[in-house]
């Protein structure tokens, strides 16, 4: 399917044509701000940003509207409802429902009104519970998912689908990226409903902060995780955009797995925590290992740029200027 409609996208085009309008759907989050940073340091200049109080993207008639009226070139969507297992179990209708509505509102506008290409933006929970690891584009629907954010992921496959549903029956060029857990400035420091990286990294601060002898993390600090560094998602998806054009979705990872326990270190290093780690075994440890593989993006030429080490030292100085300062 794929080779049919490639002749008839021009690769390399994006990046030609650094006036061309692009809407980034999503501009505030952890992956759209980095998306906006990349393009404006690539020298784009002509970039359409709307917040949630300026449009709505749940509002099938709002989004029509907006791109009656912008008629951008280029659309990438990283706008998305997301959250953690608490949130994802307590609201499952919010998370299939809106992201549903994001998506088909997003892609069937962009489509009516010409956008050039599409990029969809998911995540790697589309996969399912036990695919194989690493995990290939090819594991998707070929078994149950992960019961605690099912209803995200369903929402994610439907954008993938439909993205290949356009390019099938329209010709159309709208293609996905898949990323991996992702990390780095703007992401959710809350103390509930944080990922594991920006979590450890606020409890070794303010156990620093407190002069706290000890920081307990839960489980054995045994299983294996993969971490990509927003800046290099970012880079990943401008590179999509201008060089590929394929109807397969592709996974965005950086191929380097960690221990959490591994991480736990790295992080309290970081901070410069000097106290005693300390691991709860009568806590769950979660999937031994969950990574994503990465060779086809690596076969078109695109590998990731930011090590952990430089990605987390970089990530605490955001923390500290942007969500420490503010609070005192």
């Amino acid at each position: 399917m794929a080779d049919s409609t490639e002749s008839e996208m021009k690769l390399g085009s994006f990046m030609s044509d650094k006036s061309a309008k692009i809407f980034v759907a999503g501009h505030r989050g952890l992956v759209g701000s980095a998306i906006v940073r990349k393009l404006q340091e690539s020298g784009f200049t002509n970039l359409v940003l709307k917040t949630h109080s300026e449009l709505d993207l749940t509002s099938q008639s709002d989004v029509e509207s907006f791109f009656a009226t912008e008629k951008p070139v280029y659309v990438i969507l990283a706008a998305a409802k997301v959250g953690g297992i608490h949130a994802n179990n307590t609201y499952p209708a919010d998370f299939i429902g809106v992201n549903l509505q994001i998506q088909t509102n997003v892609i069937h506008s962009a489509y009516t009104h010409g956008v050039k290409k599409l990029l969809f933006l998911g995540s790697s929970c589309i996969y399912p519970k036990f695919a194989p690891q690493p995990i290939p584009e090819s594991a998707l629907l070929t078994g149950p998912l992960e019961p605690t954010n099912e209803w995200y992921a369903i929402a994610k496959i439907a954008g993938i689908k439909m993205c290949q549903a356009y390019r099938i029956q329209h010709q159309w060029d709208a293609i996905s990226g898949m990323p991996t857990n992702l990390y780095g400035p703007n992401d959710n420091f809350h103390p509930e409903n944080s990922h594991v990286l920006p979590a450890l990294m606020r409890r070794f601060h303010e156990a620093k902060a407190n002069d706290a002898e000890e920081v307990v993390v839960w489980g054995s600090g045994s299983p294996l995780r993969e971490f990509l560094h927003v800046d290099d998602l970012a880079d990943a998806c401008v590179f999509l955009m201008d060089r590929y054009s394929g109807f397969e979705h592709v996974n965005v990872g950086s191929g380097v797995e960690v221990t959490i326990k591994e991480l736990a270190e790295l992080v309290k290093e970081v901070v410069g925590f000097k106290g005693k780690l300390v691991w709860d075994c009568t806590k769950p440890d979660g999937t031994p290992r969950k990574l994503m593989d990465s060779s086809k993006l690596a076969s078109l030429g695109w590998t990731p740029k930011v090590s952990v080490k430089d990605g987390l030292r970089q990530t605490y100085d955001w923390y500290l200027e942007n969500v420490v300062q503010k609070k005192q």
